[in-house]
């Protein structure tokens, strides 16, 4: 009796199989509903904490905060978990620098920026194009991972997704601002080029200390920024503390989550669930900021930015 759950629970019974399934999917889908709430958790904070669209010192600051502790709790849970957190020498320290001030400083200042131009619905399905961004570039940088005519068809889609949700009331009306568009799109190409070189930095050291302190370095940085523009952050109150606690605990818990499930499955296994990003972003964005995400634009972009990210991260078997 007392090995009967175990026998009737092995790796390669079904029951094993589907059960391993079954947490690959709940947890990539955790990841992915908690990067989508940040859309309308950033867009809450903004208002929570009385920050103007044009306020972008403040804005600096919130993100830095943001990122600060998101790296802290990395660098706890690395400890706590037994990850070399310090063993970090001087020329990984320069490369760790790098990434914190592309992946991070860079990135989240068009992003922050953008996001208080654009929607909720719009920023979630704009960034998405960050997927797209780095088939692209992986084409140009390593011999093994090409452009097929599978990926380039969905890079395609999901770029025409993009002009599509910028169309206002009919195709021969675009809506584009570089501050609000164009800077999430940016943000997003940013990010697509600063992986490839967090991928390379990756393999000499652990990717949790190495996702902890650049995240850190870069929410310093960005902190700089916004203290040297004479950025204040005045109305914070246990609602927006918690609000920045949270935001900072999602990026942290997320990449935990994802690193540990692409440690353990198959690669496009895993990054397939990216499609469902813009899909929560959007549907969050729709539900906590009052947007409008019905409109046949909305509903059109998100569909084919979702079916572009699945045909060029799906692998066939």
């Amino acid at each position: 009796m007392p090995h009967s759950i175990n026998d009737s629970a092995t790796p390669d019974s079904p029951k094993g199989i589907f059960t391993r399934r079954y947490y690959v999917f709940a947890f990539a889908t955790l990841c992915t509903l908690l990067w989508g709430s940040s859309y309308p958790t950033i867009k809450n904070g903004y208002a929570l904490l009385a920050i103007a669209q044009d306020d972008i010192a403040a804005q600096m600051l919130f993100a830095g905060y943001r990122f600060f502790l998101a790296g802290l709790f990395l660098i706890l849970l690395a400890q706590f978990t037994g990850k070399p957190v310090f063993r970090v020498s001087p020329s990984q320290w320069r490369q760790v620098a790098i990434l914190g001030l592309t992946q991070t400083t860079l990135q989240y200042v068009f992003f922050y920026i953008g996001l208080a131009y654009a929607t909720g619905v719009k920023a979630a399905i704009l960034n998405a194009t960050g997927t797209f961004f780095s088939v692209v570039i992986a084409h140009f940088i390593y011999h093994n991972d090409r452009l097929t005519h599978r990926k380039i068809l969905g890079c395609v889609v999901g770029f025409v997704g993009v002009f599509v949700v910028n169309f206002n009331k009919s195709i021969f009306d675009f809506e584009f601002t570089l501050m609000g568009e164009g800077f999430i799109v940016i943000a997003a190409f940013v990010l697509a080029a600063a992986s490839i070189y967090g991928k390379r930095v990756s393999q000499s050291m652990d990717t949790m200390v190495m996702t902890a302190h650049q995240l850190t370095l870069g929410g310093v940085a960005l902190m700089f920024l916004g203290w040297i523009s004479n950025g204040t952050l005045n109305s914070f109150d246990w609602q927006s503390g918690l609000l920045l606690i949270y935001l900072a605990a999602l990026s942290s818990a997320a990449f935990a989550l994802w690193s540990a499930l692409l440690k353990d499955n198959p690669v496009g296994m895993i990054t397939i669930f990216n499609f469902l990003v813009p899909i929560f972003g959007a549907l969050l964005s729709a539900l906590f900021l009052n947007e409008n995400i019905l409109e046949w634009k909305n509903l059109l972009a998100l569909l084919l930015v979702c079916t572009g990210i699945w045909l060029v991260t799906r692998i066939k078997v």
